[in-house]
Formats: structure tokens, sequence, C-alpha cells
């Protein structure tokens, strides 16, 4: 078995343009979500460094690029807020018991490698993870809209919705203004300037752009900015354990490590399709386990595969984990030199990138088939996603997933057939060609071959 999988060096052009690409992209999603959690920008690019090394190093998906994304960031951003908010007199106890839950995470899905649980996670049905997937989509919307007006973050998503008309009432303009150049930024240029959007990705042209206007244009002070974040290598923490609180940080491990997979082997269903390539479920959950828990070690967000950086990094020639390394070491290089001149970096300007985040992974062409789409399926995709918003993430994808699949054994049995898509494998772990047509490649979906000729399109908009 290969230490690395999937490693030559046959491709190491391809491979060196993917990674500085992936890095690209990754670099003003890894601040916004490191605001967005509550522990600081420098929080997202460590888990970006870190979950992205390793997973790549470890993991079972050779041209995945993995880092924090928006489901882990909401998850993270309850656990902090909770354990914190256990220690109000000594908050670095709170942040040093988050961080152990990462670790506790990661450990976690090690087990579930271990164990060969991959299989089982890739089994939970598509409106289950389609009404969570929107769930976190309207969360993040939620919880970005007070920084988009100049007015700090919320926490939790109902509270969040609450403060929005007292948000309005006192809006900071310039706020407003940075956001809404950058959601013109975000939305405009895939939509309008493709070409652009292929030499510079469309968050970090919005990153620039924003934060030049605030510098140049706007009075010094006038809206809130993420402030100083340290540079260097990150310290390294011991893991901090209350037994008093051990069955809630194993809860919370749990939480974590279970999103943390199912994100990922999506992620690695979406690789698959784009390389004509099979990942390898266990060794890719003990590759993030690995990559969570020295996250965690060092102060890092916890991560998953990324799907929009997946994507780009094979779009732009990357096919194995030299790809997802070297975009973790440029992250590197960019914190230990360059960390200080982001202190000035608006968050209603971030606040705009996550919001474009939070719209991509809502399910909308699922929402826009509902009234054809089987009953058992739509019942639950709503119930999945009212849960998630309003009460707990992994509560609804557990609560609907047993009783969605005896729904579907008792409804559609009829359309249990094979889903492969009759390809052979080359000695490179390359999988040819099948015998029959394959339908074109789109964004955000997932093909699905039905055993007898026909492909099934799946959306996987993460």
């Amino acid at each position: 078995m290969q230490l690395v999988n999937g490693l030559h060096f046959n491709n190491i052009r391809g491979d060196i343009y993917g990674g500085l690409t992936a890095a690209v992209v990754a670099l003003p999603l890894a601040m916004a979500m490191g605001v967005a959690s509550g522990v600081g920008p420098i929080a997202g690019m460590y888990g970006a460094i870190f979950v992205g090394f390793f997973a790549a190093l470890f993991g079972g998906t050779p041209a995945q690029v993995s880092g924090p994304t928006g489901p882990m960031t909401v998850v993270m951003a309850a656990i902090f807020t909770q354990y914190t908010g256990m220690f109000p007199d000594d908050p670095m106890q709170g942040a040093a018991l988050a961080f152990t839950v990462v670790m506790m995470g990661g450990l976690f899905q090690i087990g579930f490698g271990v164990l060969r649980l991959g299989k089982y996670i890739e089994l939970v049905p598509h409106p289950v993870i389609s009404g969570f997937m929107s769930g976190i989509g309207v969360i993040i919307i939620l919880l970005q809209f007070g920084p988009l007006l100049g007015q700090e973050g919320i926490s939790k998503p109902l509270l969040a919705a609450q403060a929005i008309p007292d948000a309005i009432s006192n809006l900071d303009s310039v706020s407003l203004l940075l956001g809404v150049i950058v959601l013109a930024f975000v939305y405009g240029v895939p939509a309008f300037l493709p070409k652009l959007n292929r030499l510079v990705p469309s968050p970090l042209l919005a990153l620039f752009v924003g934060t030049l206007i605030y510098m140049l244009f706007m009075p010094a002070g006038s809206a809130p900015v993420i402030g100083d974040i340290p540079t260097g290598f990150p310290e390294f923490s011991l893991p901090t354990i209350d037994m008093s609180l051990m069955m809630s940080m194993i809860a919370s491990a749990l939480t974590l490590a279970g999103l943390g997979a199912i994100d990922s082997l999506l992620t690695s269903l979406v690789a698959d399709n784009v390389t004509r390539t099979q990942h390898k479920s266990d060794r890719e959950l003990i590759g993030q386990g690995i990559g969570n828990t020295i996250a965690g070690l060092f102060g890092g967000l916890p991560g998953a595969g990324a799907t929009m950086r997946t994507v780009v990094n094979v779009k732009a020639g990357g096919r194995t984990p030299i790809s997802g390394a070297l975009h973790a070491v440029v992250l590197l290089a960019i914190v230990l030199g360059a960390g200080s001149l982001a202190s000035e970096i608006p968050k209603a300007v971030l606040a705009g990138i996550l919001i474009k985040v939070g719209t991509d992974i809502i399910d909308w062409d699922y929402l826009k088939r509902l009234k054809v789409a089987p009953k058992a399926g739509v019942l639950n995709m709503l119930t999945v996603l009212v849960v998630t918003v309003t009460i707990d993430l992994l509560l609804a994808v557990y609560e609907t997933h047993d009783g969605y699949a005896d729904c579907r054994h008792e409804h559609c049995h009829q359309a249990g057939r094979s889903t492969s898509f009759h390809r052979r494998r080359t000695d490179h772990g390359q999988l040819q060609q099948p015998d029959h047509a394959v339908p074109s490649y789109r964004p955000n979906e997932l093909l699905i071959g039905q055993g007898d000729g026909e492909t099934t399109r799946i959306d996987c908009r993460l």
C-alpha cells in the first residue's frame, strides 16, 4: 500500500499550478471562516494549513483540497461559544477546551476510518444531505447580516435573525457600502466576467477591492476591521481535559467528526467525478482525522474536504496529493510573511464573501423540484432543514435517516438499481471511460450511473 495515496510525479506542472490556484481561493475563505467562528482569522488560516497538508498526505482522495468549510465553521462557532461561555472569567480555558474538542473529533474520524465506516457514511440519503446543507447555508447567511451592516456578529442563528431589525436601524453606512460592493463582485464576476473569474477568483478579487476601497477612500476607523492577527508559526498546545465536562466534549467531538466525515466524503465523490478516479473512503477519514487532530493542537479550525477548492484545483491541473499539500505550504508562507497586512480588512468584506458561500451551499435545484420530488424525500428534506437551523445539525440527520431509509425501502424499492460507472481501473488508479457515453460535467453536480447506461445528476453544492 502506498504511503501517500495516488502520489506520482508525472503531473508535477499541473499539481503546482493547481496548488497555487487553490491557495488563492482558500486565502479569503479561510480568513472569513476564522472570523465567523469567533476564534479569529488566524485560526482559519491555521486550519487550512494543517488540515489541508495532512489530509492531502494521508487521505484517500488524491486531488482533494481540504480546509475550513461552511458546515464545519458553523459547528465550531457553536462549540467555541459554548465552552468560552462556561468560563467568563477565564476565556482561555474555554478556548483550550474547544480546541481539545477539535482534537477529539479528529481522533474519532481516525477511528471511523480504522473501523471501515466510510461506506456507511456515504449511504446518507440525498434529501437528508440536501436539507442539512441548505440549513447550514441559511445559518451562514443569518450570522453574517450583523457584520454586513457594521454590527457585532451573533453566534446563534435564531438570535441573529431576531437582531436583524435592530441591525438595520443602526446600520453603519460604510460597512453596508463595502458589503454591497463585495456582493456585486462575488456574484457578478462569475456570471458576467467568467474569464476574469478564472484568472482571479471572485472571492480574492472582492477581498482586495473591498479592502483597498476602505483604506484609500474611507476614513480610518469608519468600519469595523478584523484587527491585528498573530504572525509566525503557531504555538503547540496540549489537550485540556475537564472530567466534569467529558460527556459534553465527547458529544461535541462526535458532532464535528460526523459532519466532517459526511462533508469530506461528499467532496470525494465530486472529485471522483471530475477526475475519473475512485477515492478510498476509510483512508480519507483517517487523513481528515489526522489533519483535524493536528489542527486542534495548533489552534486551527476543524476542516473537511472543500468542494469549490477541490474543483478549482482539478480544473487548474491538480491530480495528486502534491497539489493539496502545496496549497497548505503557500498559505503557511503567507501567514509567516504577510499576516500583519490583513489587519485592515473590514469585517463587512468578509461577511459579503461568506454570504455568497451560504447561498452556494443551499440546494436550490432540489428546492426547485419540491413539487415533483417524492413526498417522503421532501418531508425529510424540509424537516432536516428546519431542525438544522433551529435546534442542532447532526440531530436532524440522525433523527431522519432511519425514517427515510424505511420509507425508501417501502416506496422506492424498484429504484434500488446498481450505481456503477462500469469503469476499469488502470495501473495508476485512473478509471477508464465507461463503454457508454458519459454526460458532460457540470459544476456542483455528481453523476451517478444507473447500471443500464442512464445517468442521474445529483446536486452537490457544498
